[in-house]
């Protein structure tokens, strides 16, 4: 592990670091009924769209957004997927101009009723210790995650009461770009007043995250371990100053940098 410095501002991903997730059994076919009866509701009713019909085109349609993030952790600056390209482009290219059209104009709502539906979350063991520690030391803390659709997140923590313990929330799909673009770890930096290089940076990927960092040039890298740590979609020569397996082992060494300091 890299010597740390003491961190003038903490900056973190979401999925992975604040909280686990899990594919949700049954998501599509439940996204499926709801998209099939709004169309229904709208006079849109083809014989060859069914219910069945449209779950098969959001299974391709989510395999073909996976294999798009997958390529753009490689450019430099890659910009974001909008909501519209992933209905329209990715889910309903081959559907009626009529049902097309109308998952274009809803695809912002969409998204949104997709994001609550496709994954289960749950806030990491330690990171609430985290933030205390961060509060306690006087450390803003911000997110910066790639996501279709923040809201999502954004409804999580009201609900979950963690909206304030966070000085701003920057996500993908609302600023236009998205990790490994090092814009997104400025723009993090940018709302607390710091620079990268002040800011420790912590996420749970080494082609979006741990690349991110090094191309913005934090002052602490921080990879910690999640389910798709080790999945790389292609080789790096990138490393992480530190290695965690948990938001316990990012509160261990938290506290070994600012005793050290003190």
């Amino acid at each position: 592990m890299t010597k740390l410095i003491r961190p003038r501002g903490l900056l973190v991903d979401f999925g992975g670091v604040i909280v686990e997730t899990a594919s949700r059994a049954g998501w599509r076919g439940e996204l499926a009924e709801l998209v099939h009866d709004r169309l229904t509701e709208a006079g849109i009713e083809f014989p060859s769209l069914t219910k069945e019909a449209i779950e098969d085109d959001l299974r391709e349609g989510a395999k073909a957004d996976s294999r798009w993030k997958d390529a753009m952790s490689r450019p430099f600056a890659p910009a974001e997927l909008t909501y519209r390209e992933f209905w329209e482009g990715f889910v309903a290219a081959d559907w009626p101009t009529a049902a097309r059209e109308y998952v274009r104009e809803h695809a912002r709502e969409l998204c949104r009723e997709m994001g609550e539906r496709k994954q289960e979350r749950v806030t990491r063991d330690g990171f609430i210790e985290v933030l205390d520690l961060a509060d306690e030391a006087s450390i803003p803390v911000a997110i910066v995650s790639n996501t279709l659709m923040g809201q999502v997140h954004r409804d999580y923590l009201t609900r979950h009461g963690l909206t304030d313990r966070f000085v701003e929330q920057i996500y993908s799909d609302e600023v236009r770009v998205r990790k490994p673009n090092p814009e997104m770890i400025h723009l993090g930096a940018r709302s607390i007043d710091e620079t990268a290089a002040t800011c420790w940076y912590v996420g749970d990927n080494f082609d979006r995250d741990v690349l991110c960092g090094v191309r913005a040039g934090v002052g602490g890298n921080i990879l910690m371990e999640a389910r798709s740590t080790y999945d790389l979609p292609y080789q790096l020569s990138v490393t992480a100053d530190a290695v965690v397996a948990d938001p316990w082992g990012l509160l261990e060494i938290m506290s070994a940098s600012l005793e050290r300091v003190a």
